[in-house]
């Protein structure tokens, strides 16, 4: 009896599975791992692989196809090549590498893949976003009218960055690249632009340093930060820049301002070069691939400023490069000079006479920013760069202790004070209000008969003493007007009050 029933449930069984619907057939693309080298793959077996697309190894690790040949791709991976083996299973993912975007990124840190690294949980994205994407074309882009302010004397007054444009920092080691493109990220408090700092190839403690500082004063809530460290695999190195560029372009497109800080496309280079040469791309000039200068302009061409019907936003771009010596014609600096719209040359022998930060005016080149420059600087710093220019000449003429004019002498004594005008500490951007104050005083020579010491002084002094003796000044530069004659007498007036100079009414016991 008890065998009948079985019988009949097995009959059961069977039948509801023989009328079930038939399962539909499923293509799967398996590759073949058949070499591995250290941050690249060669796979085979996978022909309709497409540029760009993401492949998933059998050992968890990701990769990208960088070079697509008969029979053979390119992979550049996202993770440990260790873990990776020959003979190793690859599949096909159908999409190409994306990153997550959205307003949930900002005040995280994350890595070049959107994976977070502040230990604060999943990254809330809105979407994904290809790192590869074209650049706007010229019909929507705008013109670069408006300021970019930096926080820094020398560069606002005379080397001034607009929204939207291209500013290359260029250096030797050591010189303050990062410390100015820093800088720049914390005057952004006083604005509304949105800053995004990628490290490529940096230390860990270099990019830890970096992120406390944006913590201690309170800017990282309105940053995003993409580190692809130098213990890490090439490839996220290479990915990085890219995918801090698409995060900016979710932002530009919403009408936002965006600051993207690549710091530095110099261990960019140099990892794209050391992924080529592993996957036997013929090598050129310094053993850099053909395509050396295509990677950089293709990345760079996505900042600007874009029309209304683009979204209305901008993207400007800082990246920064490394030279040795102070070869400014080595061939990665020379190529990013001709993509981007100009630079700002940080000279160690600036460094050596202890000028911080050393920003050579002579130069150092703004392409645009001059269009974008407030018109109140424009009336103060017009002459800036001239009188440094004439100064440095004579400062090297006066060496030979040729004996010198009244006239020549004066010169020196202005130049020498207003170069020591454009001092200032790490970690403390200038308002512009207060730019304007000390630059008007060293091109009026309140500061000539003054040392190093006592210039410095006074600056904080001048700084400390504003108040809002200076409030329709400050109203005239953010709505961009020139400044007028009583505005002018009123800024000097204020200079000479700090600095106790006769001529102006001071009051109270030190009077």
């Amino acid at each position: 009896m008890a065998e009948g029933v079985e019988l009949t449930a097995a009959k059961t069984f069977i039948s509801a599975v023989l009328d079930s619907p038939a399962p539909s057939l499923a293509l799967t693309e398996v590759g073949t791992v058949t070499e591995v080298g250290d941050g690249i793959a060669v796979v085979s077996g996978l022909a309709r692989a497409l540029a760009d697309e993401l492949l998933i190894f059998a050992s968890g690790v990701r990769g990208v196809v960088l070079d697509l040949e008969p029979g053979r791709l390119g992979v550049i991976l996202l993770g440990p090549s260790q873990l990776v083996s020959f003979g190793e299973d690859v599949w096909r993912t159908h999409k190409v590498f994306s990153v997550p975007v959205g307003p949930g990124l900002i005040g995280r840190i994350v890595d070049a893949t959107g994976e977070p690294r502040d230990g604060k949980g999943t990254v809330a994205s809105t979407a994904e976003r290809p790192v590869e994407a074209s650049a706007p074309g010229i019909l929507s882009r705008a013109p670069v009218t408006r300021p970019l302010a930096t926080g820094i004397k020398a560069i606002d007054g005379a080397v001034p960055v607009g929204l939207g444009q291209r500013e290359l920092i260029i250096g030797d080691r050591q010189t303050g690249k990062t410390s100015l493109a820093i800088d720049t990220i914390l005057n952004q408090s006083r604005s509304d632009v949105l800053s995004i700092y990628c490290a490529i190839g940096q230390r860990g403690d270099a990019v830890a340093r970096v992120i406390e500082t944006l913590q201690q004063s309170g800017q990282i809530a309105n940053t995003l930060v993409v580190a692809a460290g130098d213990e890490e695999a090439p490839g996220l190195a290479y990915i990085a820049p890219y995918a801090a560029m698409t995060m900016a372009e979710y932002f530009s497109n919403q009408g936002r301002d965006v600051l993207v800080v690549l710091d530095d496309l110099t261990h960019h280079a140099r990892s794209y070069r050391e992924l080529s040469l592993l996957l036997r791309r013929p090598p050129g000039r310094e053993a850099f691939p053909g395509d050396i200068f295509y990677v950089h302009a293709r990345l760079l061409e996505r900042a600007g400023q874009f029309t209304p019907e683009a979204g209305g936003g901008s993207i400007t771009a800082l990246p920064v490069v490394e030279t040795q010596a102070e070869n400014l014609s080595a061939y990665i600096p020379t190529n990013l000079i001709s993509i981007t719209d100009g630079q700002i040359y940080l000279s160690p022998r600036l460094v050596r006479k202890n000028q911080f930060p050393a920003v050579d005016i002579g130069l150092s080149v703004s392409r645009v920013g001059g269009k974008a420059q407030h018109r109140a600087f424009r009336d103060v710093a017009g002459n800036l760069r001239v009188t440094l220019s004439q100064f440095e000449e004579l400062e090297d003429f006066a060496r030979f202790g040729t004996r010198l004019d009244d006239n020549t002498r004066a010169r020196l004594k202005r130049g020498a004070a207003v170069r020591a005008a454009l001092r200032q500490p790490e970690r403390d951007p200038v308002p512009a209000v207060e730019q304007l104050l000390i630059l008007m005083a060293a091109m009026e020579g309140l500061f000539d008969d003054l040392s190093e010491n006592e210039i410095v002084t006074a600056m904080a002094r001048m700084r400390k003493g504003v108040g809002d003796s200076l409030k329709d000044v400050a109203e005239s530069i953010g709505q961009n007007r020139p400044l007028e004659e009583d505005q002018k007498a009123t800024i000097l007036k204020v200079a000479r009050t700090a600095l106790k100079l006769p001529g102006e009414d001071t009051h109270g016991p030190d009077a």
